[in-house]
C-alpha cells in the first residue's frame, strides 16, 4: 500500500511507493553500498561481542546526519526525518542489508523504538530530557519490561518488580533480565508493577523514566548469548530502593500496559523491517556464489534444485515484505494493527531463519566459515522466533482474533 492512499483513485490499490520514499531508498541503498558494507568487510571495525566499534561508527554516522538519513522515526523538530511507518519500511530494509546498516543511521534497536515511544507520549518536558540526547546520537536507551521467572515475560500480567510510591517519589524494587542495551545505555524506560492487587490486569502497571547514574539499581550481569549483541548487550537488572520522581513518569498511574502496546506494536513491525533486509542479503551472497561455482560438470545456478530453493527463498521474502507494508499502513491510519503485526513477525522471522539457513547450505563450508556474512546472521535469526513475543505467542493471538471475528478476520481495509 502507498503512503498516500488518499491520493489514489477510488476503488484501486497503490504498490507504488511516493516519490519522496522512492528518493530516500536509493539514497540509503547507495550510502550502504559506498559507505557502510567497507566498514563492515574489515573486521578491524568489530567489537568484542560481534558489533561495529564506537571508533568506526561515529564517522559513519556523521557521514549519515549530512546526508539528512538520521534518526528516520523521530519528528523532524528534533533532528529526525519524520518518516511514517511505511516509509521506515522502506528504509529499514534497505539499511540493513548491512549488518551494521540500523546503528549507522540510528534506527537500532532498542533506541528505535524508544525513540518512537517517547516521540509519542511523553510530555515537552520529558522529550527535551529523555528523547532529544538519543536522537541525538549522544547516549543510548534502554527498556526495561523482562523479568525472570516467576515474574513476567510474554504475560505483563506476571510482572512483579513494584514502584511504591512515597509522596512525589516512586521507590522501586525487584528484578528484570535480558534487557537490551542496558550495559551502555544512559536513559532507561522501566515498566513497574504499582497495583499490588495480584487480581489487577490492565491498571497494575506504570511507565518511568530514570538515569544510569542515580542509585538504587545495579546490573547484576551481562547474560551471554548464542548470536551476535546489541551495544550494551543484555543484561540483568536490581532494583533495590531505586528513586523516581513522580514527575519522570510516562503518562498516567495505571497507564503501563499501554506504553508497552504503544511501543511494542511497532517495535515487533520495525524488527522485521530489519529482518527482510537481511534475509535479501543472505540470498544475495548464495546467488553470487551459486553463479561462480560448478560442480560435476555443471554450474550450481543451473541446477534445478539449487534454482527451487532460491526461488522458495524470493517468495517468502515477497510475502514477508507484503505483511509488513500492510500492518505498517494500518498503523499509519491509527490501526494498532495487532493481528497483521502478529503475522508479520511469524513469518518474517521463519523467513529469515530460512534464508539464511539454505543460503549457508548453497554456499557449502565458506557459507558455514567466517569468509561470509551467513554465520553472523544465522546465529543473529535464532532470535527471531523469541524477541518481542515468541512465535507461538502471536499465533495465540491471531487465533484469539479470528474467533472474535470469524470471516472479518480477512477484511479489507481497516
Amino acid at each position: 500500500m502507498t503512503a498516500r492512499d488518499h491520493a489514489e483513485p477510488a476503488g484501486s490499490l497503490g504498490f507504488t511507493l511516493p516519490p519522496e520514499i522512492e528518493d530516500i531508498r536509493r539514497r540509503v541503498r547507495a550510502f550502504v553500498d559506498e559507505h557502510v558494507l567497507p566498514v563492515e568487510a574489515d573486521r578491524g571495525n568489530w567489537d568484542e561481542h560481534d558489533n561495529i566499534r564506537d571508533s568506526a561508527l561515529g564517522p559513519l554516522r556523521a557521514r549519515a546526519k549530512a546526508a539528512g538519513l538520521w534518526a528516520p522515526q523521530a519528528p523532524r523538530a528534533m533532528g529526525g526525518m519524520g518518516l511514517p511507518v511505511v516509509g521506515r519500511a522502506v528504509m529499514y530494509e534497505e539499511a540493513n542489508r548491512s549488518i551494521f546498516g540500523p546503528a549507522v543511521f540510528n534506527c537500532a534497536a532498542p533506541d528505535d523504538g524508544n525513540i518512537d515511544l517517547l516521540s509519542r507520549v511523553a510530555t515537552p518536558d520529558q522529550r527535551q530530557r529523555w528523547l532529544q540526547p538519543i536522537v541525538d546520537g549522544r547516549i543510548r536507551s534502554s527498556f526495561v519490561m523482562t523479568e525472570p521467572s516467576p515474574g513476567g515475560g510474554s504475560d505483563p500480567g506476571m510482572i512483579r518488580t513494584s514502584a511504591e510510591r512515597r509522596g512525589d517519589v516512586w521507590r522501586v524494587t525487584g528484578r528484570k533480565w535480558f534487557i537490551t542495551g542496558a550495559a551502555d545505555a544512559t536513559h532507561f524506560i522501566l515498566i513497574a508493577r504499582t497495583d499490588p492487587n495480584p487480581e489487577e490486569k490492565r491498571r497494575h502497571l506504570t511507565a518511568f523514566l530514570f538515569h544510569k547514574d542515580q542509585p538504587g539499581w545495579h546490573i547484576v550481569r551481562r547474560i551471554g548469548i548464542m548470536g551476535p549483541e546489541e551495544h550494551g548487550g543484555h543484561c540483568e537488572l536490581a532494583f533495590d530502593g531505586l528513586e523516581i520522581p513522580d514527575s519522570d513518569r510516562l503518562l498516567g498511574v495505571g497507564d503501563g500496559l499501554k506504553v508497552t502496546q504503544v511501543r511494542l506494536g511497532t517495535a515487533r513491525l520495525t524488527h522485521c523491517m530489519r529482518w527482510l533486509g537481511l534475509a535479501k542479503r543472505a540470498m544475495g551472497v548464495a546467488q553470487d556464489y551459486v553463479q561462480e561455482r560448478e560442480g560435476f560438470g555443471i554450474r550450481l545456478s543451473d541446477r534445478e534444485s539449487v534454482r527451487l530453493m532460491l526461488g522458495r527463498m524470493a517468495h517468502d521474502i515477497q510475502i514477508g515484505r507484503l505483511l509488513v507494508m500492510h500492518a505498517a499502513w494500518k498503523l499509519d491510519q491509527g490501526d494498532f494493527a495487532r493481528k497483521e503485526v502478529s503475522m508479520a513477525k511469524i513469518h518474517v522471522a521463519d523467513t529469515l531463519h530460512n534464508a539464511v539457513d539454505g543460503a549457508i547450505q548453497l554456499c557449502g563450508a565458506k557459507g558455514y566459515s567466517r569468509d561470509t556474512i551467513l554465520e553472523w546472521i544465522y546465529r543473529y535469526a535464532r532470535q527471531a522466533r523469541l524477541v518481542d513475543g515468541a512465535s507461538e505467542v502471536h499465533r495465540m493471538v491471531l487465533a484469539d482474533a479470528y474467533a472474535r471475528d470469524r470471516d472479518d478476520f480477512w477484511r479489507w481495509g481497516r
